[in-house]
């Protein structure tokens, strides 16, 4: 029998992995079983026959002896896997032909009809350990991970042409018959396989690399589907490798929209796409919609079974446009419907009602040497009617660095404490919980005997500062505490406190920002950050918070000139370096990386900071600062280049959030493309902050033309909105949810610039909320499931 053959064979090279067991090796093995299995097996097992193959033919160029191991593993979980079909016998008079049971027909299904769509993958038909473990790699461990792992793009192989029709370069399929079929040795010692094939229209050649067992699949007279990029060798017309397969079955991997899904060793393409081709067919249509009916018909959405199935095999475009919709607008709905709870919660329970005039405010403005914008002046409204009333304040107010959200914070700090309570400021480092402290203290210096008590609270508050601070906090002699992360530590209280604000609230964990509104009874809250969000994604990673907009500068803010400079003219711009540190002005030079690296091409700042003070700028003062130094040294350096005892700070992104330094005129970025738009927008913030002209220096290493129309982009505008909007059409999402503070939930199919689905599902999901704010009716129920296991019991994302 073949297959206890292959079985003992296996088993022998199990022992020593040197592709000896058998006279010829693997290779020449698979050339004489191939023909024995199919006599005794029948062309029911024509599939599990060639995957045997292709595995033996492959084996001898495995590189060592971990991935032969794996290798035999898997044959032989294969081959003790048969199918059991039987080669056909002349049925009797009278009686019907029963075609032979197909290897894979149930797989997909289950070995035991009372499992669901958690039972792990092993329960499966066709799924064993070893392939289970090779998807475990791929973070699927149950039906539904599979059933919900979607391919990360389709090949469109759909259009079907004749030979005759075809040109160079254009994505086609074609069905043709077998000519010819031979294999080659190249000068190498390598192989290839090719084939003639034609149709009625004429001739081509497609040839196949290092894959000699071809010759055992792809036969004369056999008529089969070929789909790929026309080729041109010596002048005519070929394919080169292309994806192929029988025209006898139903087509996976031709002539059709073919998924492409994420692999690792041990899985092959055509291996998943059967897999997954064979579990969606069976329990696609076996997974309970969540989604109310009338979501569905208002809306005008598919069925959930109907839009799995079409976004792994779409019978068209169009239909894998109409599944992939239905799919994000899922995600969407139930985020969105987390979100409304979230808000729902926070302002089921009352806050601290503000109940005091404007005269406080009318001081503080009458008293500032500058006048407020349009947009600070509507900022400070929307915050200000927040706290008059007796539901708590959950606002997000977010400006471009230098707009003046801290006047606004200000502004709501004074209304809180002209009312008897307090307010706090927390910050994510020391220097710029001191550059806050200062700045208040300067805003409120002309309100004389009526400014608030201010104080500052960090690590490095002295133990007598501290004590004092932390009595007047609880006594409530302090008004208003500014400080780190000291501000939630255990021991500080705080008598009456009314209002907490949170800078750069992304650099704060959940847990941290939980922990400021714990030190009161549902304080009011607000958020502020420099980071320019489009509205797509202000209403998806914040659409639980009310949100304030500071969209133009104070007047008198110097523009500053942006250019795009080559490494070529590196030279040039430290000369200008130099030119502005002798006028008594400083400068940044940013570095993509901390340190060098063998894989990355790109600056580090740690030894760019060595060569430019050896080679470059010897007889200037330099600084650096990078992520991986201890917060004091951190603090040490900035506050060292902030007091101008530093002509250049040598750093990485971590100067993104920083202090003002009003000196500061040059901004030199390396590797200018390896960074996002909004924070080379960020960047770019921190020169421009005092009188005079200030000026931006982007060198690229890159010659690609989405590198260069990106960097062009930030040479074209100051505008961080336009740019933020330009980042997420360019990048997607990913910068600003990798900035979005955990606790949010992932998502895997929706596109949050897409800004008309997420306007649409948050509409749908308020219609929902307003009738069922606890999803508790029968029809809400596999909804409310789904909700929960989307934000996996979250409870606080503000």
């Amino acid at each position: 029998m073949p297959v206890g053959n292959l079985i003992k064979i296996l088993r022998l090279e199990a022992e020593r992995l040197e592709d000896r067991a058998v006279y010829g090796g693997l290779a020449g093995y698979a050339h004489v079983w191939a023909p024995e299995a199919r006599a005794a097996l029948g062309p029911g097992a024509a599939e599990w026959i060639g995957e045997i193959v292709e595995r033996l033919q492959t084996y001898a160029a495995l590189p060592d002896p971990q991935a032969r191991k794996a290798a035999v593993e898997t044959l032989l979980e294969l081959a003790e896997s048969p199918p059991q079909s039987k080669p056909r016998r002349k049925a009797a008079p009278g009686t019907a032909q029963v075609a032979p049971l197909a290897r894979n027909a149930a797989a997909g299904r289950p070995k035991d009809a009372r499992l669901g769509l958690e039972s792990p993958l092993t329960a499966l038909h066709g799924v064993g350990p070893k392939q289970a473990e090779h998807l475990a790699r791929l973070g699927l461990h149950t039906i539904r991970d599979l059933l919900f792992c979607f391919p990360r793009r389709h090949d469109d192989y759909s259009h079907l042409k004749t030979i005759g029709r075809l040109t160079y370069s254009e994505e086609v399929t074609i069905i043709a018959h077998v000519v010819r079929a031979s294999v080659y040795e190249t000068r190498h010692r390598g192989k290839i396989f090719k084939a003639t094939l034609r149709d009625s229209s004429g001739t081509i050649e497609a040839s196949w690399f290092n894959q000699p067992y071809l010759i055992n699949q792809i036969r004369p007279k056999q008529q089969i589907v070929v789909s790929g990029r026309v080729d041109q060798y010596l002048g005519r017309l070929c394919f080169t490798s292309p994806a192929w397969e029988s025209a006898d079955g139903e087509l996976l991997h031709t002539a059709r929209l073919v998924p492409v899904y994420p692999l690792t060793e041990g899985l092959t393409a055509k291996s998943f796409r059967k897999l997954a081709k064979q579990t969606v067919d069976y329990w696609a249509k076996r997974v309970p919609d969540h989604l109310p009916d009338w979501v569905r018909q208002d809306y005008q959405l598919l069925d959930l079974g109907t839009a799995l199935a079409h976004a792994h095999f779409p019978d068209s475009a169009e239909a894998l446009q109409r599944a992939n919709y239905r799919l994000a607008f899922d995600e969407l709905f139930v985020l969105q419907i987390g979100l409304l709870r979230q808000r729902h919660l926070w302002r089921s329970e009352p806050s601290y009602k503000i109940e005091v005039g404007d005269a406080p405010l009318e001081a503080l403005f009458s008293s500032l040497p500058f006048a407020l914008t349009t947009a600070q002046t509507r900022a400070i409204e929307q915050v200000v009617r927040d706290m008059r009333s007796d539901q708590p304040m959950n606002r997000l107010l977010q400006g471009d660095v230098g707009s003046g959200k801290t006047v606004v914070a200000a502004a709501a700090m004074l209304l809180a404490t002209a009312a008897g309570a307090q307010a706090a400021l927390m910050a994510p480092t020391e220097i710029l919980s001191e550059q806050h402290y200062r700045t208040l203290e300067r805003l409120f210096s002309g309100l004389g005997e009526a400014a608030p008590r201010v104080r500052l609270l960090t690590g490095s508050t002295g133990q007598a500062d501290r004590e004092a601070t932390l009595a007047g906090l609880s006594e409530g002699s302090v008004d208003i505490a500014v400080g780190t992360h000291a501000l939630i530590q255990e021991g500080v209280g705080f008598r009456a406190l009314a209002l907490g604000i949170i800078d750069e609230q992304h650099r704060f964990g959940v847990h941290q920002r939980a922990a400021l509104r714990q030190k009161a009874y549902n304080p009011h809250l607000l958020v502020m950050t420099a980071t320019p969000i489009p509205r797509s994604l202000q209403l998806t990673l914040w659409g639980h918070m009310d949100v304030s907009v500071i969209d133009e500068m104070p007047p008198g803010r110097q523009p500053i000139v942006t250019r795009v400079i080559t490494p070529l003219e590196r030279e040039r711009a430290y000369h200008f370096v130099r030119s502005q540190v002798a006028k008594g002005r400083q400068a940044f030079i940013i570095c993509p990386l901390v340190e060098g690296s063998d894989k990355i091409e790109a600056k580090s700042a740690i030894e760019e900071y060595q060569r430019l003070r050896q080679s470059v700028f010897p007889d200037l003062r330099l600084g650096l600062l990078h992520g991986r130094m201890k917060g004091e040294e951190k603090d040490g350096t900035m506050s060292a280049f902030a007091r101008g005892e530093l002509d250049i700070l040598v750093a990485t992104s971590v100067v993104e959030v920083g202090v003002d330094v009003p000196n500061a005129t040059v901004m030199l970025i390396e590797g200018a493309e390896r960074f996002g738009l909004a924070q080379l927008h960020q960047f770019r913030g921190r020169v421009g902050r005092g009188q005079y002209p200030s000026y931006c220096l982007l060198i690229s290493e890159t010659d690609t033309e989405s590198g260069r129309e990106r960097l062009q982009a930030v040479e074209a505008t100051l505008d961080g909105f336009e740019l933020a909007q330009k980042d997420l059409e360019m990048r997607g999402p990913g910068e600003f949810l990798g900035a979005r503070q955990s606790g949010f939930p992932e998502l895997q199919l929706s596109s949050v610039s897409n800004l008309r689905l997420v306007e649409t599902a948050r509409e749908a999901a308020r219609r929902l909320f307003d009738e069922d704010s606890d999803l508790a009716h029968p029809e809400n129920e596999l909804l409310a499931h789904q909700v929960a296991q989307l934000w996996k019991g979250e409870g606080d994302v503000s």
